[in-house]
């Protein structure tokens, strides 16, 4: 059934970072061979946010986007339309910061979520961006472009860069584009906090499901990553740090992502009985920094992730188990 709730199993929903779709943010992981095994056992939901995909016309003058929140406050209404019960979140930046408002807003509707990039915090990001472009003329697609990729990347991985520039600059609606960065950067903080075992557990703003966060290991996010850690549960949180890996680990490292996803979801008590993944049969020493997760079996897995670099560029085709949404 593509595109169709498997029986009770919740579907996957992805949600873009800036500057990207869902085509240009996903489609690397969810065409990569290991992902699509997965795809098998679950469908899935891509979501633009307005006016973000290829071709999209501008906005009406005087048309004000949506902040943050009543992005988040969408995806109830799209799960409704589509018949989706509940949902496994992959999130990327701004993504990931809406995917996670969504699940404090309705922990009932997200049985786990993967965050990439995630900034749980309030402070913009446009003024440290610019501050990094000394000698650069500041425009939007190079904020953006340092949004997503460290100094060291910008100027060594040279092909992804271009790559990436002349989507950001010519595929996307560069009005359309600047209203999205600008719910982006004036986002409320999320406003979580650890619980602390025995004193405020049932009461404390934290998400209650698993979370698996990702960043690389170069990426501009990691410290932003790493606070959300601190300000999670442990017992249900993962903290993945990638080797050999910058601002996006999706498209540059999609093995590496898509097996810690499939021990994640395993973890989650789906797909206890799939094979190995290649990578797995293949890997040979850990590139993982983890916190904590439920399986030990599942944390022994991703532990075990192995050291290298992969490579992924914009893909044509969706993966075969897809749905794209736009809201």
């Amino acid at each position: 059934m593509r595109g169709v709730p498997k029986g009770n199993r919740p579907v996957i929903l992805t949600y873009h970072d800036i500057g990207l779709n869902h085509k240009s943010c996903f489609n690397t992981l969810f065409n990569y061979e290991d992902m699509q095994e997965i795809t098998q056992h679950f469908a899935v939901v891509h979501v633009d946010a307005p006016g973000q995909q290829e071709g999209a016309p501008p906005f009406p003058s005087g048309y004000r986007y949506p902040t943050m929140d009543e992005l988040a406050e969408m995806l109830p209404s799209v799960m409704t339309q589509l018949k989706v019960n509940s949902v496994i979140g992959i999130g990327v930046g701004a993504g990931a910061y809406i995917l996670s408002r969504f699940a404090l807003n309705n922990p009932t509707l997200v049985e786990g979520l993967v965050l990439i990039n995630i900034d749980p915090c309030a402070e913009g990001w446009i003024d440290w961006a610019a501050s990094k472009l000394s000698g650069w003329t500041s425009n939007l697609v190079d904020i953006v472009m340092a949004h997503h990729f460290s100094t060291d990347e910008l100027t060594e991985n040279q092909e992804l860069i271009q790559t990436y520039r002349l989507h950001i600059a010519q595929d996307i609606n560069q009005d359309n584009l600047a209203l999205f960065c600008g719910s982006y950067q004036y986002r409320r903080d999320l406003e979580i906090e650890r619980p602390v075992v025995g004193l405020n557990e049932d009461t404390v703003n934290t998400l209650t499901c698993p979370a698996l966060l990702v960043v690389g290991d170069t990426a501009p996010a990691v410290e932003a990553v790493v606070e959300c850690n601190s300000r999670l549960n442990p017992t249900k949180t993962t903290l993945l740090k990638m080797a050999d890996c910058g601002g996006l680990p999706q498209v540059v490292q999609p093995g590496k992502l898509a097996e810690a996803f499939k021990y994640f979801v395993q973890g989650m008590g789906y797909m206890p009985s799939a094979g190995m993944t290649r990578l797995a049969r293949s890997r040979t020493t850990s590139s993982s920094s983890i916190t904590s997760m439920d399986s030990s079996r599942s944390r022994n897995n991703l532990n075990s992730l192995l050291e290298g670099s992969a490579t992924g560029a914009l893909d044509s085709q969706a993966g075969p188990q897809t749905m794209e949404v736009s809201c």
